[in-house]
């Protein structure tokens, strides 16, 4: 039986446990500021676990991608100290504010460039944004079937089997691989992993490979195009408050009947 190639996409975000006092807004950059200390997406961390319990039950290695400006190898290392064989961080100050679309695209091309696969998991979605979005375009750039919101994954006859959410529990789903996967919450939380296991591989764990832009093949000018995100203030569309007064619901409903008219 030949090995499985799993590739996990892990997110670092700030600590989404951390009070609300350690969040604020620059009023002149309209950016959310987070003063908390890093975290790996706890979603993303689902994923990993998912990953493991795999390769509990049959041969398969474990690569994990973090791509952000800077990614901490410090926080990152401890999905090397979890289990996973291979952590690649994926920085470049291009990286900065990439949307859903670019996101998705800058992982495509590490997977690609990273060699073969037969399965990608993500989380169910990143525990800042929670924009559910970078793993389904992922997978749609990667051309692989997709199954999301993944509460148990199992292999059986060399298929991938399922459990995915729905509203009213969940329904099986199996698969040919290669094939993505992002997972939810259901599966459980990443196994516990000693302060002094984390500490070891810090101190031995060597260096971590760091892919840039040109390491990639993607330019400044293509991401541009793709979507960087831009903030800036709505338009100022002016306002106009009316009270309308009626008899009865109808006669009221007829007078903002002909208000919405007269916008058209």
């Amino acid at each position: 039986m030949k090995e499985l190639r799993i590739i996990v996409c892990a997110k670092e975000i700030p600590d989404p446990e951390a009070p609300l006092s350690d969040v604020s807004v620059n009023p002149e950059t309209m950016e959310v500021i987070v003063d908390a200390p890093q975290v790996i997406s706890p979603f993303d961390e689902n994923a990993l676990e998912a990953a493991l319990r795999i390769k509990e039950d049959r041969d398969a290695k474990i690569t994990v991608l973090s791509l952000g400006k800077k990614v901490s190898d410090t926080v990152l290392r401890k999905t090397l100290a979890a289990g996973a064989d291979e952590l690649i961080l994926l920085q470049d100050t291009a990286f900065e504010r990439l949307d859903s679309y670019s996101t998705a695209a800058v992982l495509a091309e590490a997977i690609r460039k990273r060699g073969e696969y037969d399965l990608v998991l993500t989380g169910r979605q990143a525990g800042d944004w929670d924009s559910a979005q970078v793993g389904l375009i992922l997978g749609e750039m990667l051309g692989l079937p997709c199954i999301n919101l993944a509460r148990e994954i199992t292999i059986e006859d060399g298929k991938l089997l399922v459990k995915k959410n729905t509203p009213g529990g969940y329904e099986r789903v199996t698969a040919e691989m290669p094939v993505l996967v992002t997972v939810s919450n259901e599966v459980g939380e990443l196994r516990y992993i000693s302060r002094t296991k984390i500490l070891m591989m810090l101190r031995t764990g060597g260096s971590i490979p760091s892919w840039n832009t040109e390491a990639l093949g993607v330019t400044h000018e293509a991401l541009k195009k793709m979507g960087i995100v831009e903030l800036s203030s709505p338009p100022d569309m002016g306002r106009d408050c009316q009270f309308l007064e009626g008899a009865t619901p109808a006669e009221k409903a007829e007078k903002l009947a002909a208000v919405f008219k007269a916008l058209r």
